[in-house]
C-alpha cells in the first residue's frame, strides 16, 4: 500500500499539494547513472516544461514517473501518495497518463479501436460479466464508443475512425495516442516530445489541444526541444543535463542561462 503524506509538524502554512512530486530520483543501469538526483514538482493545473540536450535523462525521468522503470533510489508521489514501486497501470488509475516520443499504435486495428484500447476498468473484459450482466456490458461498451468518438473529434481524426492506424502520419499518430490516454481521464499528462517530426499544421493542432486540456484543469509535464512550443505552453521550465538539474525558471530565463547554453553546445559538439 502507498504511504500517505506525513502530517506537517511546523506552524508554517503547508505548500499546495503537488499532482506529481518526484524527490531525489536516481536511476542506474549496469553502473551507469541516467538520472542523478532529480527532483521535480508538478502543481495542479500547471504546464511545466522539461528540457535538456539528448542524453540528459529526460525520458528516463518520464519512465520513472510513469512507472515503467523503478528508481534506484528516491521517491515518486502522486496525489499525496508514495507510488515509487507501483506499476504503470496503477499510476494510470491514479490519474497519470503519458505519451511516447515515437507512438506505437496497433497498426492493424482501426483508429477507433486504438482509442478504445485506452478505456479502463471495462467489465466486458471479464468472462463472468459477459454471462451474468450482458446488458450492463453492452451499455458500458456503448458509452466507451461514444467517448472514443468524441475524443477522435477533439483530435481532428473522426473522419478516419474506420481506417487502420497504419494509414496515419507521424503527427496523426501522436494525436491518436493523445486521444487514447484521454480515455482514462488522467489529471496529469506526460507528453514526450509531441512536436518531434510533426508538420507545422498538425503541430498547431497539438498545441491548441494541449492548451484546451490545460484550460480544463489538467496538469501537463512536457519534454520538448522546440523552445518556441515550450515558451507558448509553459510558464515554468526545468532544464537537466547528465541526469542532474541544471536550471529552473521562466522559458526566457532558462533559455538564456549560461549553463543551459553550454550544455546544449557541448551536446552539439
Amino acid at each position: 500500500m502507498p504511504s500517505p503524506v506525513p502530517e506537517a509538524t511546523s506552524n508554517a502554512a503547508p505548500a499546495a499539494r503537488a499532482v506529481i512530486d518526484a524527490r531525489d530520483l536516481v536511476k542506474t543501469f549496469d553502473g551507469n547513472t541516467a538520472v542523478a538526483g532529480m527532483s521535480l514538482r508538478l502543481a495542479a493545473g500547471e504546464m511545466l516544461g522539461l528540457i535538456g540536450p539528448n542524453g540528459a535523462g529526460k525520458t528516463t525521468l518520464f519512465n520513472l514517473i510513469a512507472g515503467s522503470l523503478k528508481p534506484t533510489s528516491g521517491e515518486i508521489w502522486i496525489g499525496g501518495l508514495d507510488v515509487s514501486q507501483e506499476s504503470p497501470e496503477r499510476r494510470i488509475g491514479r490519474g497519470v497518463g503519458r505519451t511516447f516520443q515515437i507512438p506505437k499504435p496497433f497498426l492493424d486495428m482501426t483508429v477507433l479501436e486504438n482509442v478504445l484500447a485506452g478505456a479502463q476498468a471495462q467489465d466486458g473484459e471479464t468472462l463472468l460479466a459477459n454471462f451474468l450482466r450482458p446488458g450492463h456490458v453492452r451499455r458500458q461498451e456503448k458509452l466507451a464508443i461514444d467517448k472514443a468518438r468524441t475524443l477522435l473529434e477533439f483530435v481532428t481524426l473522426s473522419g478516419l475512425e474506420a481506417q487502420p492506424a497504419r494509414v496515419l502520419s507521424g503527427g496523426q499518430r501522436k494525436l491518436l495516442e493523445l486521444a487514447r490516454i484521454l480515455m482514462a481521464d488522467p489529471q496529469a499528462i506526460l507528453l514526450d516530445e509531441p512536436a518531434a517530426g510533426v508538420n507545422p499544421a498538425l503541430l498547431e493542432i497539438i498545441i491548441e489541444r494541449v492548451l484546451s486540456l490545460n484550460a480544463e484543469g489538467k496538469s501537463i509535464l512536457l519534454i520538448e526541444h522546440n523552445m518556441d512550443m515550450v515558451s507558448r505552453l509553459c510558464s515554468r521550465v526545468v532544464a537537466m543535463a547528465l541526469g542532474k538539474p541544471l536550471a529552473e525558471g521562466t522559458p526566457a530565463d532558462v533559455a538564456s542561462n549560461a549553463a543551459v547554453i553550454e550544455a546544449y553546445l557541448g551536446a552539439v559538439a
